[in-house]
């Protein structure tokens, strides 16, 4: 189970770059450094001698939203397509295109008629798959015009996790210009949401919820019946959370820590092609419909573009602590050349707590530089840091396990990289940074740093305090195991840091 009003001329630029592309980009899989089917855990800093270079299968999946059925994780996203691994590296594609004979829904236009009537479109974007109380699984579906919020947000049910799924109607519709919207009230599409990206999950008191959301009028969370899967009576469209005005904000996710007792509030910012800045944000709350804050304590709500603006992205860019954005890891003289390292655009996240490994993990899609829209799905594993804000590894997860480090492993030159909290489509390229042996931290950068437990880190980097951890994780940019560094300031600014290879 998951535990888990302007003119219309205008909205066309927005609604196009939102959310999800409105034809699948490279939904086919590839195959990365197949090596050995063993994977060594990582309890010392050993060195890579006798450990095994994970396998990674990969696939394309827009959207990923993730559920563990057994022992198998699945992803499902938008154009109706799915994917599954049994380690979250090696990824088979179930199906992918909307189109008739998909295993997920096998008469999808007939099925789904009325919505793709309402929507004006002849696609799905971002799914959401939950097992409910009665052991069936709920999948989310949602289509958008595309050039505008006109979108159809339903529910259809299956008694297997693959399909197929069954159409049980329309929850909720938006676009609706010059009429009654869900509330009762004239459809506003600066104040009222875009209701797509739909994530359904439960509190840690047993109740449901959907949070969803895109662009438009921001983010809403409704409260759902856990027997019929949807939402209870007269809420209209929910409890706002944050945006509004056209902010670029879309994708929400929840995910609650156990740790911490906090609920936090997964954002994609920005637009998802490859020039459109796509960034991974996050904020928090005590309570699963808010109010949700950020790492300087800034409330959300405030999180939305100027009056009569569109894409104002300077509005809402300070807010919300910033995960991940444009990156590359640029190799250095003496390095192994492996494949290319870096990510753009990277967003549309689901999240997941493994309670019997004790893990978290951010799953997410990506295009890559120099590769324009091709996308594939990728996840990394996340911790907390002592602030209780989540830091993610620099690296995809290779099935490493965080260990006990000591001094003499941390030393060493690293390729550094900032991620700042800005909207932009330039990738942050890496420089060179020396963490020496007593403690300060030189090159690109200046400062200090520090090894605090088996592995916490502490980084004082240009006057700003980084809270963190370290870890040995699988570099594909170096085909070699490497110690690495993640860490968020109260600012809510990431940075990372891969060591250097050896030769």
């Amino acid at each position: 189970m998951k535990t888990k009003t302007i003119a219309l001329a205008l909205l066309t630029a927005v609604f196009l770059s939102a959310c999800s592309n409105n034809t699948p980009a490279k939904e086919e899989s590839n195959t990365n450094n197949a090596a050995s089917s063993e994977q060594g855990t990582d309890d010392t800093a050993a060195t890579n001698e006798g450990q095994a270079e994970p396998v990674f299968q990969n696939v394309s999946v827009h959207d990923p939203s993730v559920v563990k059925v057994d022992d198998t994780y699945y992803v499902f996203g938008s154009h109706l397509a799915s994917a599954k691994s049994n380690d979250l590296m090696s990824w088979e594609q179930i199906s992918s295109g909307v189109m008739d004979g998909n295993v997920l829904i096998p008469n999808v236009t007939e099925e789904l008629a009325e919505t793709f009537a309402w929507a004006e479109t002849d696609t799905l974007w971002a799914a959401d798959v939950i097992q409910l109380e009665d052991g069936k699984f709920y999948m989310y579906y949602n289509a958008c015009k595309g050039d505008s919020p006109r979108s159809a947000l339903g529910v259809a049910v299956a008694d297997n996790i693959e399909g197929p799924y069954k159409d049980l109607g329309i929850i909720l519709k938006s676009g609706m210009w010059g009429e009654q919207g869900a509330d009762g009230t004239i459809y506003d599409a600066t104040i009222h949401p875009n209701v797509v990206d739909p994530d359904t999950f439960f509190d840690k008191d047993g109740n449901l919820w959907m949070v969803y959301g895109s662009y438009s009028g921001g983010i809403f969370i409704l409260k759902m019946d856990p027997k019929t899967g949807m939402p209870y009576p007269d809420q209209g469209y929910g409890k706002k959370l944050l945006g509004g005005n056209h902010s670029r904000i879309e994708g929400p996710y929840m995910l609650y820590n156990p740790q911490t007792d906090y609920y936090y509030l997964f954002l994609s910012y920005g637009g998802l092609t490859a020039d459109g800045a796509y960034n991974m944000r996050v904020a928090r709350s005590k309570n699963p419909d808010g109010p949700f804050v950020d790492s300087e304590g800034k409330d959300l709500i405030d999180a939305m573009g100027a009056y009569g603006t569109t894409f104002d992205d300077a509005s809402y860019a300070p807010y919300g602590a910033k995960l991940m954005g444009n990156f590359e890891f640029t190799n250095v003289e003496g390095e192994p050349a492996g494949g290319g390292n870096g990510y753009v655009s990277p967003g549309h996240n689901s999240a997941y707590y493994d309670e019997e490994e004790g893990k978290y993990y951010l799953i997410f899609h990506t295009r890559f530089p120099y590769r324009g829209e091709e996308h594939e799905v990728r996840v990394h594993q996340m911790f907390f840091n002592e602030d209780g804000w989540p830091v993610v590894a620099p690296h995809r997860y290779g099935g490493e396990t965080i260990g006990t480090y000591e001094a003499k492993d941390i030393t060493g030159d690293y390729k550094y990289v900032n991620h700042n909290k800005e909207i932009t489509a330039d990738i942050q390229q890496s420089a060179l940074i020396t963490l020496a042996e007593d403690g300060t931290v030189s090159g690109a950068v200046t400062g200090t740093w520090k090894l605090t437990d088996e592995h916490t880190a502490e980084l004082v980097i240009d006057g700003s305090t980084y809270t963190g951890v370290f870890l040995r994780e699988y570099d594909e940019g170096t085909l070699s195991y490497v110690i690495t560094f993640t860490a968020m300031s109260a600012e809510g600014i990431s940075i990372w840091g891969s060591h250097v290879a050896a030769e």
